[in-house]
């Protein structure tokens, strides 16, 4: 049993924590809690901590998935010290990293018609995290980011996708103008939610194969990305508001492809 804050594995767990840098290295990144333990592919599990006080209610309900994993039982005041979250819920993991390339995010791309979310800058882990939630939920295929973005490890983004980070396939991009044309070039409509659109997002066809660009939270879409786009389209507000969350817009819009596919 782990008893001290000086082990060498809680100062892997708490670097892997706080730096991305680590997580790249390592290739790892650390999920807390039960549903996202549950929900981790076990092949990808490194490794699982348990805190002391909560050991008989994980075996009770992950036994059959603990007995094929590396475990380790750490005592209730280090595994506190371990975890990231204000209420530890008793166990984390370290789960290896997902590495996808285009290819195979457009491996099915002949065979029906595809919805993409395109992602500039995000910052807000929060952010990221809800829209691969919402990106699953509505059925997308894929979320492709700048390389800009925040950190899809990040503990904050992990626990906001609720599990999504396991099966929503993605990527991330140096030149994400080259990816917006490849997606064109293979059939993909190109739409930017962007305040200086024309016509309101609700005016489009998405049944075909559609990809939508969401822009910074700040600053929304560079020029030349949104250059890029076959429609800029915006979303109708009243009052005096500006612009909406990234993760509201993005979801606004990916539900209404879903809506128009459930529809047809």
């Amino acid at each position: 049993m782990i008893t001290s804050l000086h082990n060498k594995s809680v100062k892997e767990v708490a670097a892997l924590i706080g730096k991305k840098k680590e997580r790249d290295r390592q290739g790892v990144f650390v999920v807390e809690g039960g549903k996202m333990f549950g929900e981790a592919p076990a092949e990808r599990i490194s490794r699982v901590y348990i805190a002391q006080g909560a050991e008989k209610e994980m075996y009770a309900q992950y036994g059959d998935k603990l007995s094929g994993l590396s475990c380790e039982i750490v005592a209730d005041e280090v595994f506190a010290k371990m975890s990231d979250t204000v209420t530890p819920q008793g166990i984390l993991c370290l789960v290896r990293q997902q590495r996808y390339n285009i290819e195979e995010i457009l491996q099915d791309s002949e065979e029906k018609q595809m919805l993409f979310i395109i992602l500039e800058d995000i910052q807000d882990p929060g952010n990221l995290g809800t829209i691969f939630r919402t990106a699953e939920a509505a059925g997308a295929d894929g979320v492709i980011m700048s390389s800009r973005t925040a950190d899809i490890y990040n503990p904050k983004t992990i626990r906001s996708t609720m599990g999504a980070v396991y099966r929503m396939p993605f990527l991330y991009a140096e030149d994400l103008s080259s990816i917006i044309k490849l997606l064109q070039e293979k059939g993909t409509a190109v739409y930017a939610a962007h305040l200086g659109a024309d016509n309101f997002y609700d005016a489009y066809d998405y049944q075909k194969s559609t990809a939508f660009l969401i822009g910074n939270e700040a600053n929304g879409l560079r020029d030349e990305t949104a250059d890029c786009a076959d429609a800029l389209i915006g979303i109708p507000m009243e009052g005096k508001v500006e612009s909406l969350n990234a993760a509201v817009a993005s979801s606004i819009l990916l539900y209404e492809a879903y809506r128009q596919r459930r529809m047809s």
